[in-house]
């Protein structure tokens, strides 16, 4: 049997964000660190991972998407960080300045009926974009800079309108996302 690699995510598709984002991205590649950039098509909220699933776990995820209750809602962009640290980088992202509340709550209603499915939240639920991950120690005091020059950088606005179960190829130039599911918020 086939397993696939799952998680559910919030995309982010606003096409003026996206460009601001990829500045962003040049802005942290242009100082000469190892790093690999998140794809724009490829760039999501994680509301949570779920590993390897059946196809038959698929319409379950479906059905305990479809019970969570939301309404569209903005989500604001804006700051650059790192985990697990800005001098110790290995994840880039961007923050959900307003709106991360809302994200954190579609997660609260998912957890538990995902728990009754078996899966397990693989780290604490914080809303963040993840734009690059750091592949070695190349430039890290100029990395570390630039990303406390960019703490502040406001990025813009997006539409959540619906919450989607992703499927993860892995390949040798990145990941290749495609939506299994999508539950649209009313």
């Amino acid at each position: 049997m086939e397993l696939i690699r799952a998680f559910i995510a919030v995309d982010v598709e606003a096409p003026e964000v996206l460009e601001k984002i990829i500045r962003v991205q040049q802005d942290l590649a242009a100082v000469g660190a190892d790093l690999k950039l998140v794809e724009p098509e490829n760039l999501h909220f994680t509301i949570q991972f779920l590993g390897n699933i059946t196809p038959a776990m698929v319409d379950m995820v479906h059905k305990a998407m479809r019970e969570v209750r939301a309404e569209p809602f903005t989500v604001t962009l804006g700051g650059v960080g790192a985990f697990p640290a800005v001098r110790n980088a290995r994840v880039l992202w961007i923050g959900a300045l307003r709106g991360g509340e809302k994200l954190y709550e579609i997660y609260r209603q998912l957890e538990p009926k995902l728990r009754k499915l078996g899966f397990r939240p693989d780290k604490e639920f914080t809303p963040h974009l993840t734009i690059a991950r750091v592949k070695s120690g190349r430039a890290r005091e100029a990395l570390a800079r630039k990303i406390m020059e960019l703490s502040k950088v406001e990025i813009g606005e997006v539409e959540v309108a619906s919450v989607r179960l992703k499927k993860s190829t892995l390949t040798p130039r990145g990941p290749i996302y495609e939506t299994l599911r999508e539950v649209t918020f009313k």
